[in-house]
């Protein structure tokens, strides 16, 4: 547990750092809509002024306050500058001739994870090595976050580099998931999944480079989509476009909605798709087309991991909710890949995660990222662009099968319930990997999609009846079909409603 956040500017809890005040002077919880409400329904609250931007701050404030402690989900806080931002979003309510000329979420939390530099912020990166010195300016991403009028909420934790399934590191401490404290929330965005589901935030920011957004929603009980390659753009492409920024959050609309926000043509950036027809928040309304060949991946693309038997029966409470809608279980094979090929490009680019990121003392880093490290320098650049080029040409291979097969597919979104703190570091005194061949079954079904390209979305459709922890089913769709996925993710919101589930005992 950590100990409660002290003054500006020092460190209190491992790796939170705080600027500004903290204290809310608000009981956490006294406005329930607040906290645990729908972005998008906050966000018409406040155009509506049956809310200010403030009140919502500060119980946001308040329930940190309250429950981070406990659960580590925040590594810098700037509490002066979240009520400021909320002040002047309120003002502009007041001044606004109309208030439907205000940014799709104005006045509405959201913290940053710390892989993103926000200008005046530091980034840590999750390391000890990083500098701690405030970012000169924020990224593109975070700037399209402020543009839709996003109050930012602070930065959320991560493990380090987002290199693991686990936020348990020497500078940010141990995140723990609220459905129970002593098992992970997953990640690599793990505060920004416990921030979300504890009712700390609406919504949360997170990216997504090997499962980093479906993981922790599935292990907190929520809905996370990651984007096709290139959707969404940031200032540079992420270890060869393994990696995409979205959300957290716990309803469809608002991943929909939000989707609309950072889905932005960028000519700037080094691939960027045409703005779709309609918005997605549109395109989630209508129905999904009848008669959807729906294909099921229940065994883990990397042989030797076993799947426990709650993830298959979520894919199968899934699977009769889809026939029940009219659509089609087919049979058709998936075309996977050896294992071994799989693995291969995949830890190939993997390596590279943290590569010309700014370190004060590289020496300080972990040592499985020392040995992912070590093993990057290991390959020269020949090596690693035949690599690459593998790695397309095995991702042609299965986006090729993948539209002749299916309109959709269906696989638990990890291969185990979530592990209980500490069970990554098994092994990892004789082989520092050992940390990542112990997150095969939480990475297993996700990482995949990463290699692809393809959209996939993680829905919180089932809960274990003997831990009462939230099990979710991944769904993945071809390329570029977002608005497919979140038609058949409404379906089957409808059918199996999880906005108001909540951990116990957090009010």
């Amino acid at each position: 547990m950590n100990p409660p956040i002290e003054a500006a500017g020092t460190v209190a809890a491992p790796g939170t750092v705080t600027a500004g005040s903290t204290t809310s002077g608000t009981t956490p919880g006294t406005t329930p809509a607040t906290a645990y409400g729908s972005a998008v329904e906050l966000a018409a609250a406040v155009r509506r002024k049956e809310v200010s931007p403030v009140e919502i701050a500060e119980d946001c404030l308040a329930r940190i306050d309250a429950l981070d402690p406990a659960l580590n989900a925040f590594c810098f806080r700037d509490d002066d500058a979240v009520r400021a931002a909320a002040s002047a979003a309120a003002d502009a309510v007041v001044r606004a001739g109309s208030t439907d000329a205000l940014p799709p979420f104005h006045g509405v939390p959201l913290p940053i994870k710390d892989l993103l530099d926000v200008a005046g912020w530091p980034t840590t990166y999750g390391s000890a090595g990083a500098d701690r010195g405030p970012a000169e300016s924020s990224e593109p991403l975070v700037r399209r976050f402020l543009a839709a009028g996003f109050v930012l909420l602070g930065k959320t934790t991560t493990s380090e580099f987002g290199s693991l399934p686990f936020t348990e590191n020497e500078t940010l401490g141990i995140t723990r998931n609220p459905w129970d404290q002593e098992r992970t929330p997953g990640g690599s965005s793990s505060g920004a999944g416990v921030a979300v589901a504890a009712g700390m935030a609406p919504l949360a920011h997170a990216e997504d480079g090997g499962g980093s957004i479906r993981i922790p929603a599935s292990c907190t009980g929520l809905v996370g989509l990651k984007p096709t390659r290139g959707r969404v753009t940031n200032g540079i492409v992420i270890v060869e476009g393994l990696g995409i920024g979205g959300v957290v959050t716990r309803t469809v609309a608002d991943t929909a909605a939000v989707l609309d926000v950072l889905a932005r043509h960028d000519p700037a950036a080094w691939w960027s798709p045409p703005a779709p027809d309609r918005s997605f928040a549109d395109a989630m309304w209508a129905d999904p087309p009848a008669g959807l060949r729906i294909g099921v991946l229940v065994d883990p693309p990397v042989a030797g991991v076993a799947v426990d038997p709650v993830c298959v029966a979520a894919v199968e409470t899934v699977l009769r909710t889809l026939e029940a809608a009219g659509h089609h279980i087919v049979d058709t094979p998936f075309p996977l890949p050896p294992t071994e090929e799989l693995v291969t490009e995949f830890t190939a680019m993997w390596n590279i995660g943290a590569a010309g990121l700014p370190l004060a003392d590289p020496e300080r880093i972990e040592p499985h990222n020392r040995a992912l490290r070590d093993a990057a320098h290991a390959i020269d650049s020949w090596a690693y662009e035949a690599g690459v080029r593998r790695a397309q040409r095995m991702s042609r291979r299965i986006v090729e099968g993948f539209v002749a097969g299916f309109d959709l597919l269906v696989t638990p979104t990890m291969a185990c319930l979530p592990p209980r703190i500490g069970a990554w570091r098994a092994g990892t005194a004789e082989d520092p990997l050992a940390a990542l061949r112990n997150s095969y079954p939480m990475a297993v079904f996700t990482s995949l999609f990463n290699v692809t390209g393809q959209p996939a979305v993680s829905l919180p459709v089932h809960h274990d009846d003997a831990t009462g922890l939230p099990v979710g089913v991944q769904l993945v769709a071809a390329p570029w079909r977002e608005d497919l996925l979140l038609q058949v993710s409404r379906t089957l919101e409808l059918a199996h409603p999880w906005a108001d589930r909540r951990p116990p005992g957090l009010g």
